[in-house]
Parts: C-alpha cells; structure tokens; sequence
C-alpha cells in the first residue's frame, strides 16, 4: 500500500472510532447492515471467498441458500465492526448485558486455579466482546498476540483499543511473542489466540476439517503442552437483540502417548473438531474471508487463475485494495498476518 492509501486507512478507521460510538445504537446497527448488503451485491472477492467457505460447512447447499447464508454473513461481520468500534464506551453492565456464558462457573474454577488457561477460538461473531466480558465480569486479564499493521498509526489504534478493555497486548514476533505467552501461563495467567487459521508451512498443523484439509496453528497445543496450562476450545454465535453467546467447551487433554509434536498435532485436530461443531451450528457468524483449505491456496492448484485470483485476491486469500469495502481492508485489520504457531494474531 502506499503512504497516501496508509494515510487513507487510518483516517477510515480514525472515522468509524470517533463517528460510529457517537451515533444512536439504531442508526449504528442500520450502518452496519447497509454497509453489509452493499457489499454483499458488490461480490467482492471476499464475499465469494466467504460463499467457497460456507460450501464446506453446507456441501449440500443450494446457491440460493449459500447467498443467504453470505448475506447474513457479511451482515454478521458488518455487527463485530459496529460492536467494537462502540466498544470502549459500553459499561461494564452493558457488556455483561450482551454477553452471556456458558460454562462460567467452570470457567472461574480454570482461571482460578495456578495451571494457567489458554482460550482457543475460531474467527466466530464478536470475541473483543467476550474478551471485554472476560476482563470485566470475571477480573480477569489476558494476553494476546497482533501483528504489526501499516499505517503505524492505525496499529496503535488497534492496541490502543485491546488495551483499554484490559487485555495485554503483545506484538507478533515470533520466538519472542510465543516465550512470553508461555512466561504469562506459567505465571497461572490466561492467553487468548485466535487459531481456526494458519498458512505457515513451518508451524502449521494439517487437520481434517468439514472432510478437508485446512492447516490450523499448532501454538495453543505447544503452549499447553510446555507449562501445563489447560487449553479450552471456545465457540461463540450471536443471538437476537442485541445478545451474544459464549460455550466454554472442557479442557482438551494431553493424549495419553505419543511425543511432543504428535500429542500437539492429536490436540490441534480435537481443537478443529470443536471449531467445526460450533461454526456448523452458526455458520452465517463464521467472519472467514480468506481462503482456508489447502485445496484453495495457490500451490495446490492448477496454474490458471480462479475467480479470487482474477479479482485481485493475494496469495494468502486477502482482497486486493480494489476489494477492500467487501472486508479485506477490515479482516487485515482485525487479524493480521498468519500465525507463527502461536496462534493467529488477533
């Protein structure tokens, strides 16, 4: 990107923090869904990525069900953009208001103890909320991971806003980053990472997912496994009026044999299968843009372009600058690179 459209970038997001937590919550939540549907009409390489997506949870949809299902897709992704921009203004009760767990008592008793806890999620509805709840509701502050964004400004922004609502922020940097979240879990803390995408052929593992292959990260296995600390799957869909719901799903345990890097490779896979039961249930609050099976990506495929690569599409499934208004400008922002095997940046 240029310095000009880095500069454009940021006086976006700069508009949508400052204007959007001004406006009704109404107006905002009708902003957000004609935003959505126009994006959605516009068939962007991001919402074509999403229907691609979406046919793997539904193999047997119609095309008319896979374009309702997009539709409320993007309107779905449209909501987590208006919910985090009014986020830094909510209360503690109203967040508590919208964020409803299930698992909390279990969950207390995890956090409370001196193992340390590793949330694991998929890119499903809104998790700066249920991050939000986690540090409110609960007391309880966590540690993440985000990738450097361009312009600079726009990454400050970005820790900026994590920070306010509690949580650590560190920046994604490989070794470092992973031997600090390993320092925060052996200190009984609690880390949250994103990890329902990984397209680093170095850390990744390959998990069967909706009877495919996709590659997931391998470091919130590694991370449990190396301090001891409990790794729970965690899925999360949005309900009506305004609610979103969380499932803390039990601990994934250590198989039983096996060495280091197969028990992380038994435990990614467990992490898939509960990924896939929560997004199959909640498909349309699945925010997944990119291109996720190894089918898909560039070097398992013939050499002519498909329909991403035509419009523009990069390497890694990110819509090209001409495609930014149908979610490739906001999902770079929102989740970075590729994980380092420490979890997707988030």
């Amino acid at each position: 990107m240029s310095a000009l459209g880095d500069r454009l970038s940021g006086s976006l997001y700069g508009l949508g923090w400052g204007g959007v937590k001004k406006l009704p919550e109404p107006a905002a939540e009708a902003l957000g869904r004609r935003v959505a549907d126009a994006a959605w009409r516009r068939r962007g390489a991001g919402v074509r990525q999403l229907e691609a997506n979406l046919a793997r949870v539904e193999p047997g949809a119609s095309v008319e069900r896979l374009r309702a299902l997009s539709r409320a897709g993007m309107r779905s992704y449209l909501r987590y953009w208006m919910e985090s921009f009014r986020l830094p203004v909510w209360t503690p009760e109203q967040i508590s208001e919208r964020a409803h767990i299930l698992g909390e008592e279990r969950l207390r008793a995890d956090i409370a103890s001196p193992r340390g806890v590793v949330l694991a999620l998929p890119h499903l509805a809104n998790w700066d909320l249920a991050g939000a709840w986690l540090t409110t509701h609960l007391g309880a502050p966590f540690t993440t991971v985000a990738e450097r964004l361009r312009p600079e400004s726009l990454y400050d922004r970005f820790v900026a806003y994590r920070e306010g609502l509690g949580m650590e922020v560190l920046p994604h940097a490989g070794a470092s980053a992973y031997g600090q979240l390993a320092q925060r879990l052996r200190a009984g803390g609690v880390v949250c990472l994103v990890a329902d995408r990984d397209l680093s052929p170095s850390s990744g593992v390959e998990v069967d997912f909706f009877g495919e292959t996709a590659r997931m990260p391998a470091g919130p296995a590694r991370l449990a496994l190396q301090t001891g600390a409990m790794l729970l799957p965690v899925t999360l869909w949005y309900g009506p009026a305004r609610q979103m719901w969380v499932r803390v799903h039990p601990e994934i345990e250590p198989p039983e044999t096996g060495g280091r890097r197969e028990q992380a490779a038994a435990m990614t896979q467990r992490l898939a299968d509960v990924f896939a039961g929560g997004i199959a249930e909640h498909p349309e609050d699945w925010h997944m843009l990119q291109r996720l099976w190894l089918a898909d990506l560039p070097e398992r495929r013939p050499t002519a372009p498909g329909p991403s690569e035509a419009a523009g599409a990069d390497p890694a499934g990110r819509p090209a600058e001409a495609d930014r208004a149908d979610g490739g400008g906001v999902e770079r922002a929102r989740r970075g690179g590729a994980g380092d095997g420490a979890g997707e940046p988030v």
